[in-house]
């Protein structure tokens, strides 16, 4: 057993305390705006940093879960969470199971043409001319087929699936399985850590997608969730949520409201991640480690 010097201590001190402020840093944001949106607004508007709610209240919640523009906006998003999720995953994994095979003809020139895609990016206006000229104007489909996958995410999952024996690829072909088989009932199930992984990654984008909604839905009625808080913090009031200052005697603060739609836009990815944390812990290193 190695003996620790003081030296050694010393380090690990200090990496602990200055862990331990980064992390405060990085928290206290988000408790502030949790306090704010908790908070009476008669309270918030006497001004001061507010530590936590001296005076309890739901109001500023129940006010947004009110709004049709808000609860439209949150079904879009999650629309687009799932939806773009499970197309994303599937799409995914089915190129990079397919460029794991060795036998496929042409292999390494569609390699080759997946790497061009990730050096060279077409940029803006090609993409929205493409956009255009495929009709997906003001379709939610805009948002979820350019991003269906990439090429980065391609071969981070084919480095997974390359890690995968052969073996049982050939034992399942013996058994009578085709192709489609083996990819849905022996690679899939194999590759849980990967799925997750990727997973978290097409929900939270596809959550928080919020610069191709602004070029390609000019229709407020399909706004997904960032578009309408965005609206919600340029205002000086809360317009885009449809409300007014004053709703059956009750102070509607601006400021409140828009914390509260802020803490409601981040709870729901925050909610998925404890259910993924057992394999993603494992996939973040996807790829890295041949066996």
């Amino acid at each position: 057993m190695i003996k620790e010097t003081f030296t050694d201590k010393l380090f690990d001190r200090v990496n602990i305390l200055l862990l331990i402020l980064l992390s405060l840093a990085m928290v206290f944001p988000l408790y502030y705006v949790l306090s704010v949106s908790l908070t009476d607004p008669k309270e918030y508007l006497k001004g001061g940093l507010i530590l936590y709610p001296h005076k309890f209240t739901l109001e500023n919640y129940k006010y947004l879960l009110s709004t049709p523009l808000f609860i439209r906006s949150m079904g879009v998003s999650t629309f687009l969470a799932v939806v773009g999720t499970a197309l994303g995953l599937i799409v995914t994994s089915a190129l990079a199971y397919t460029l794991s095979r060795k036998r496929l003809l042409g292999r390494k020139a569609i390699l080759l043409l997946i790497l061009v895609t990730i050096l060279f990016h077409p940029g803006i206006i090609p993409n929205y001319l493409l956009i255009r000229d495929m009709g997906l104007m003001n379709s939610l489909w805009a948002l979820i087929l350019p991003a269906l996958s990439s090429g980065w995410n391609v071969f981070l999952m084919k480095s997974f699936f390359d890690s995968i024996p052969e073996s049982l690829e050939e034992a399942a072909v013996i058994d009578g399985c085709n192709d489609v088989n083996v990819w849905w009932r022996i690679i899939l199930p194999l590759s849980l850590p990967a799925l997750a992984t990727f997973g978290l990654f097409f929900a939270v984008a596809h959550w928080n997608v919020f610069f191709n909604a602004v070029l390609y839905i000019n229709d407020f009625q399909k706004w997904p969730l960032q578009l309408v808080l965005r609206q919600m913090l340029i205002e000086s009031n809360t317009s885009a949520g449809g409300g007014n200052m004053l709703e059956q005697g009750q102070i509607i603060n601006p400021q409140s409201i828009k914390m509260a739609a802020v803490i409601i836009a981040t709870i729901p990815i925050m909610m998925v991640y404890p259910f993924l944390q057992k394999h993603f812990t494992k996939g973040v290193m996807v790829g890295s480690v041949k066996e």
